[in-house]
Parts: structure tokens; sequence; C-alpha cells
């Protein structure tokens, strides 16, 4: 084979390998970065009298009222109501989840809500970035009073009467 065919093939697989190893860093970087641009919310509320409607007004904080609803305030899945027993009710990514969230922020089990003596709490189930009541991290089990919003990633929920 002349010198000339294996140097230009030397440099093809050079410039085809250069171009694997951009594209592989530009696919690394859109999955980490994509949640800053785009969220991708699928709703998969189960055995919970969920339903989808119109994007409700938030809700004034008042004493002596019980949560009956959880409502989604922001993010895709505005709108969507689940109606609260005594079930726990699972956020995250997990198709097990009550609220199933797709947000590029969430992990597969990322919180849960928990009645405990008529009132509701919060938890973060070590999720990688966090759950928010209000502005504050959620560290540990927190009571959550009405209209108060709970973010995860670019979804907002919200307790209701």
């Amino acid at each position: 084979m002349p010198e000339l065919v294996i140097t230009v093939a030397r440099f093809g697989f050079l410039i085809l390998l250069w171009i694997f190893v951009f594209t592989v860093v530009g696919v690394i970087r859109r999955d980490l970065f994509a949640g800053a641009r785009s969220s991708r919310l699928v709703a998969a509320p189960r055995a919970v009298g969920a339903s989808l409607g119109q994007a409700a007004k938030p809700a004034k904080a008042k004493r002596g009222r019980a949560a009956h609803q959880l409502v989604v305030t922001a993010g895709q899945l505005a709108g969507t109501r689940i109606t609260l027993g005594e079930a726990q009710i699972t956020i995250g990514r997990a198709e097990d989840s009550t609220l199933v969230i797709t947000d590029d922020y969430a992990s597969a089990r990322h919180a849960r809500l928990m009645p405990r003596d008529g009132q509701w709490f919060v938890e973060d189930l070590g999720s990688t970035n966090g759950t928010y009541l209000d502005r504050a991290k959620v560290t540990g089990p927190t009571p959550v009073p009405l209209g108060v919003p709970i973010r995860i990633g670019r979804t907002s929920l919200e307790l209701r009467p």
C-alpha cells in the first residue's frame, strides 16, 4: 500500500476519534445541564384520586384547617390534584411513586409526605438536589403548613384545605 494512503487513513481515524470524543462530551454536558433549559415531567398519580385541572391560585395558610389535597402549582404538571388520605405520598422518578416526576433534578425516590397526628410532614429521602419547604432545605421530617410551597427541582407542590 502506498505511504500516502496509510497516512490519510491514520488522519481519518484520528479525526473520527476526536469527533467521537467531542460527541460524548457534548452528550454528558447536555445531560448535566439540560434541566436549566427544559424539564420533562410526567404525572402518574395512582390510587389516590388524582385529577388534572386548571392551575389553582395559591392558598393562604390558615391555622386549624386540615389539608385535604396536594396541588402541583408549578412545573409541567401544574394543576394536578391528589386527594390526601391516611397513606403517605411518595414523590420521585421511580415508577412506583405516588407522584412520578421525570424532572432532571428529581431523584428516583426523592421525598415523601406523611400524615402524623392531623399534620402533614415532608421528608427528603436522601435526594441529590434536595427538597425545599418554602426556601429552606428539608433535612428531616418537617411539618408542612397549608399554602407553603414544597419544591422538588422545577416542580412546586402545596397542601390545600
